[in-house]
């Protein structure tokens, strides 16, 4: 735990060409945030590149940089991602500093595709790590001595952090704060930043929300209604009445909105709320499938299966993993 009796712990950010802008700029802003309200700062930002100056990222915008030293020793250092991995992967000069820097660091830690510059530097080999979700059945293909977990925002593995796509490097840059100053600073932070709920690590990248369309918003205080009453019977008379339309009528304009069924995204709802409730909380099973309306955890299981491919516990084993 950093104490203000010591020296600011030296975080280094990492960029090359073709780099995402947010891969970078999103840990840098939550390592900014706990120096507002300690005295003396407890960290000290540098952005590197291998050659120093005005680096482009994918966007057009350009960052600059310092000089990757010789001998730098860090107590993070953060490699980013973005389209620029594909090319950085072939630079051995680059791979060559990230694995020599690594040695002299406490954590190294990766955002998005940038785990791919830490695999080809050697330094993932048989360790757990993750990835953006676009890029992990290549990372899988190029790199099957790693244990990829895909479905993870963040994985922690010993001394090495990998994290998921863009967002998710605020997840992994707010988790080391905590590591480093506890829960409470890394909470004010998540609050200075308007992030609004922290994800810890073993949450999922995917959302059995992501293929509902939900683009008009004529239904959105029917939605809040129904998240509010998760345990109730909801039937689509019910959803109806809220929605103030005929039972017929609201079935099929909500269809052909949203591109699923009303008792479908009743049961995708109370997935996403029990999913988070097994992640989270420790909460009995029992407990969570009650107020989330599955009634029993046999029915929850069932669901969590056909959607996640695995029961709650092992997704509650895992979260606790990081």
């Amino acid at each position: 735990m950093f104490s203000a009796k010591h020296a600011p712990l030296e975080i280094g950010v990492l960029i090359f060409d073709g780099f995402q802008l947010l891969d970078a700029a999103g840990p840098i802003s939550v390592f900014e945030m706990p120096a507002r309200g300690i005295t003396p700062s407890p960290y000290r930002l540098t952005l590197y590149s291998f050659q120093g100056g005005p680096v482009r990222a994918s966007s057009g915008v350009q960052m600059h940089s310092e000089k990757l030293p010789p001998g730098l020793a860090l107590d993070t250092l953060i490699v980013s991602g973005g389209e620029g991995t594909r090319e950085a992967m072939s630079d051995e000069a680059l791979l060559n500093a990230i694995r020599a820097l690594s040695e002299r660091t406490r954590r190294t830690c990766s955002v998005c595709s940038g785990a791919f510059l830490l695999a080809a530097a050697g330094l993932l080999e048989g360790r757990r790590a993750t990835t953006h979700w676009r890029r992990s059945e290549g990372f899988a293909r190029l790199y099957p001595g790693i244990h990829l977990d895909a479905d993870r925002i963040f994985v922690r593995d010993g001394k090495f952090w990998t994290s998921a796509g863009i967002t998710a490097g605020i997840d992994l840059a707010l988790a080391l704060v905590e590591d480093d100053l506890g829960d409470d600073v890394a909470l004010r932070a998540a609050r200075e930043l308007v992030v609004h709920q922290r994800r810890h690590g073993g949450q999922s990248q995917f959302s059995v929300m992501q293929d509902v369309k939900l683009a008009s918003g004529r239904f959105d205080e029917m939605i809040g209604w129904i998240r509010m009453n998760l345990p109730a019977d909801i039937r689509v008379e019910t959803m109806a009445e809220q929605a103030g339309m005929s039972p017929r009528n609201f079935a099929r304009v909500f269809r052909t909105e949203t591109g699923t069924t009303p008792a479908r995204f009743v049961e995708k709802l109370r997935l996403e709320a029990a999913r988070q409730s097994v992640e989270t909380t420790r909460l009995p099973l029992q407990k969570i499938a009650t107020d989330t309306g599955f009634c029993d955890p046999e029915r929850m299981r069932v669901a969590f299966v056909k959607a996640y491919g695995q029961p709650p516990m092992v997704l509650r084993r895992q979260s606790k993993r990081i």
